[in-house]
């Protein structure tokens, strides 16, 4: 908890942007409609040009963070209870019996690019490994997991699909089946790239937390031998992560390159000089790096090499945020792009609070508030200029880019202003 007093100018900010979420929260709830049987949440309020109309997968999480700040702040618990919680269910009613579950899903029908015949039924990602964390969350919220108790083999399904398709066998990774909906849709490490030939950074850490929430949701039904057996899956996880993704000569995670030729090549070539690596680590300096902060994967020593890296301003730390791409990176890119949307320099809501929730469990206050104010600034200038939040922001002159309008993750901004206030915090699982 931060223990110093918010600037006035800080301040000032922080009240117009608690009056709009408090007042804008509700517009992201919609009721069940054609294939949505149970309410749910958007990331934008009615009549917005983009977003305003479907259940996406970890935006509905990312959501699901700032409407419990809501509910504490105004001392409304379970006010939005049913819209978080459908949103889960909605999720799991769509689950296919291999535990594929969609990125989205509209009123009018799911939205999953599938092809039958590969492995597992389908050839492009799923819903983020986020679902059982959103769960999670609520379950701690709440203290009542028996409503999951129905719909708990699809949800260990979906689980357990991450485990038997997205896996790769020498490392131990996770992988993307392509650059198709990854969720930091440019990202070089992934974006353009052949299939099945990344294990992203992100997702490793996503997939992570998602193991040990679907072993804390098992703990509260009382399943205990299968609680640790999921946490257990967890740790082997994160060892591999330690072990594949960590460059020491860099002091960072890096995603990691498994497109490799298989083992046991019979041709001349590779038979004089057979490979004993697993793995290539790809030196595209993102902020997921800094998610295994956030997943508490890293080893304190290793913290403490991503926190100078955090406070670098040739490369991450910019005035109103963490760059999404290292400002030395060939493909920084700071224009507007829309579905994929740009992640190569661009400020985000998201990764900003993801590197803060990560700095603080590490013991970095001070770099935790640093960069709680700089968005509590930043989302500040921009509603008292403009009326309303953006997609994504000039790193260095907090100018926004695109999509006026967009509510969504830039709503965690209240969880940010809790922490500088010194009041308590509503925290994902």
């Amino acid at each position: 908890m931060a223990e110093t007093t918010p600037t006035a100018a800080v301040a000032r900010w922080a009240d117009l942007l608690r009056t709009h979420i408090h007042a804008h929260a509700p517009q992201m709830t919609r009721e069940p409609e054609g294939i949505l049987a149970h309410p749910y949440t958007v990331p934008s309020s009615p009549g917005s040009p983009f977003y305003a109309a479907a259940l996406w997968d970890w935006d509905s999480w990312a959501i699901g963070i700032a409407l419990g700040q809501v509910e504490r702040d105004a001392a409304d618990a379970g006010r939005f209870r049913h819209y978080e919680r459908g949103s889960i269910l909605n999720f799991l009613d769509h689950a296919d019996e291999d535990g594929v579950i969609p990125v989205l899903l509209r009123a009018d029908g799911p939205f999953l690019h599938r092809e039958p015949g590969r492995a597992g039924g389908f050839g492009e990602n799923m819903h983020k490994p986020v679902l059982a964390q959103h769960a999670a969350m609520l379950v701690q919220r709440d203290s009542d997991a028996e409503w999951l108790r129905p719909h708990l083999s699809a949800l260990t399904r979906f689980v357990q699909r991450y485990l038997d398709s997205h896996i790769h066998p020498e490392t131990g990774l996770a992988y993307w089946q392509s650059d198709f909906a990854i969720g930091v849709d440019n990202d070089p490490s992934v974006f353009f790239r052949p299939d099945r030939s990344t294990a992203a950074i992100f997702l490793n850490c996503l997939l992570y937390r998602e193991l040990l929430a679907l072993g804390e949701i098992l703990e509260h039904l009382d399943e205990l031998d299968e609680s640790l057996r999921w946490r257990g899956r967890a740790h082997d996880l994160a060892d591999a992560v330690r072990e594949h993704s960590w460059d020491e000569r860099d002091g960072t995670f890096y995603s990691v390159d498994i497109g490799l030729r298989a083992l046991g090549s019979d041709d001349w070539l590779h038979r004089g000089a057979p490979r004993r690596w697993s793995s290539v680590l790809l030196r595209v300096d993102s902020w997921s790096s800094f998610l295994p902060l956030w997943a508490g994967i890293a080893t304190q020593e290793q913290a403490e090499r991503m926190v100078e890296r955090h406070r670098d301003e040739r490369t991450f730390s910019a005035a109103h945020g963490v760059r999404t791409l290292s400002r030395l990176e060939k493909a920084y890119d700071l224009r507007a792009t829309h579905n994929p949307s740009n992640w190569l320099g661009p400020i985000w809501g998201i990764s900003n609070y993801l590197v803060f929730r990560g700095l603080s469990s590490y013991g970095y206050e001070e770099d935790a508030r640093l960069l709680a104010e700089k968005t509590i600034r930043l989302f500040g200038r921009d509603l008292e200029k403009t009326g309303s939040l953006h997609e994504y922001y000039h790193p260095d002159n907090g100018e926004p880019i695109v999509t006026h309008g967009f509510q969504n993750w830039n709503f965690l901004v209240l969880n940010m202003i809790a922490y500088v206030e010194g009041r308590p915090v509503a925290e994902e699982f």
